[in-house]
C-alpha cells in the first residue's frame, strides 16, 4: 500500500492512495497539469488512476476533478449533495463516470474505501479511510472539531491525515474579514493547531502511530508553527514523539510523506 499527499493546503489538496492492484486520488483540489506533474514525480502515472474520491464541494478540492476525469476517463466518486454542490466546478462528465456514493463503502478490487460524516460547512462533506491487506490510511481535513464519529473511523490506521490549519491568534488577529474568521472558528470550519494537537491525544489510544499534519492556512499558520504548538501538547501529556508516535508535515506544493507499507 502506497500514501502520499501530492498537495495539503488552503491552496489546494489532492492525496495519492494505491493498494490491491487499485490506484485512486482523493480530492483533485489543483489546476490538473500540477496534479499530473506531482503523480510523475513520485513515480505514477495519472492514465493509471481507477478513480477520484471526493471530500465535499470547495474550490480547494475539486478545481482538477472534471478535468483529469475528461482526460483521463477517471470515474469520479462522490455523494449526491456533494456531486449537486460540485457541478459548476467540474463542468461535463460522462455518465459511466458518475459515481453516486450512497453507502458507507466502495470496494475496488481489493482496496475498500470507506466514509465518515465531517463537521464542515459544506453540502455533505466527507473523510475517508482507505483499507487494503489489513493496513488502513486515513483523510481526516476540514474538521470544524474533532468529532466522535471521526475519532472511531480513523482508529487502528497505520497513518492519519489530519487538519492542522491555524494559529489561533494569527487568525484573531489576521487580515480576514470578521465573517469569515467566525467561520474558521466555528464547529463547521477548520482544526486549530491547538485542537489538532488534543485531537492526537486521542488518536494515540486508538492505535495510531503515525500522523501527518496538513491542510495549513497560508495566511494564519507556519509548517514550524504547527509542529511546535502540536508537539508541545503531546509532550505536556507525557507523549514521546518518535516512540509512542510520529508527527510529519504535508507540504503545500509539492508531494511528501511518500509511505509505502
Amino acid at each position: 500500500m502506497i500514501f502520499c499527499p501530492l498537495y495539503s493546503g488552503s491552496s489546494g489538496n489532492s492525496i495519492f492512495v494505491s493498494g490491491g492492484g487499485s490506484s485512486i486520488l482523493i480530492d483533485a483540489g489543483l489546476p490538473g497539469k500540477r496534479i499530473e506533474k506531482a503523480l510523475k514525480d513520485i513515480g505514477k502515472e495519472p492514465s493509471q488512476l481507477d478513480a477520484i474520491f471526493v471530500t465535499h464541494e470547495h474550490i480547494d478540492h475539486v478545481k482538477g476533478v472534471g478535468v483529469m476525469s475528461r482526460r483521463y476517463n477517471i470515474p469520479i466518486y462522490a455523494n449526491e449533495l456533494t456531486w449537486c454542490g460540485m457541478k459548476k466546478s467540474v463542468g461535463k462528465i460522462n455518465d459511466e463516470n458518475v459515481k453516486i456514493i450512497n453507502k458507507d463503502y466502495v470496494s475496488l478490487k481489493d482496496m475498500q474505501i470507506s466514509c465518515f460524516k465531517i463537521p464542515h460547512d459544506a453540502a455533505d462533506p466527507i473523510g475517508y479511510t482507505v483499507t487494503e491487506n489489513n493496513k488502513k490510511v486515513s483523510i481526516a481535513t476540514d474538521l470544524g472539531y474533532f468529532s466522535e464519529e471521526v475519532e472511531v473511523a480513523v482508529k487502528n490506521s497505520d497513518v492519519v491525515l489530519l487538519e492542522s490549519n491555524h494559529d489561533v491568534e494569527m487568525l484573531k488577529f489576521g487580515p480576514y474579514p470578521y465573517p469569515l474568521k467566525r467561520r474558521i472558528l466555528s464547529d463547521i470550519g477548520h482544526l486549530s493547531n491547538e485542537c489538532c494537537g488534543k485531537a492526537i491525544l486521542e488518536i494515540i489510544k486508538r492505535n495510531t502511530k503515525q500522523v501527518i499534519l496538513g491542510h495549513l492556512s497560508k495566511t494564519n499558520n507556519y509548517p514550524d508553527l504547527a509542529y511546535e504548538t502540536v508537539a508541545s501538547i503531546l509532550r505536556e501529556n507525557g507523549v514521546k514523539l518518535g516512540k509512542d508516535i510520529s508527527i510529519h508535515m504535508a507540504n503545500r506544493d509539492m508531494p511528501s510523506n511518500y509511505i509505502e507499507f
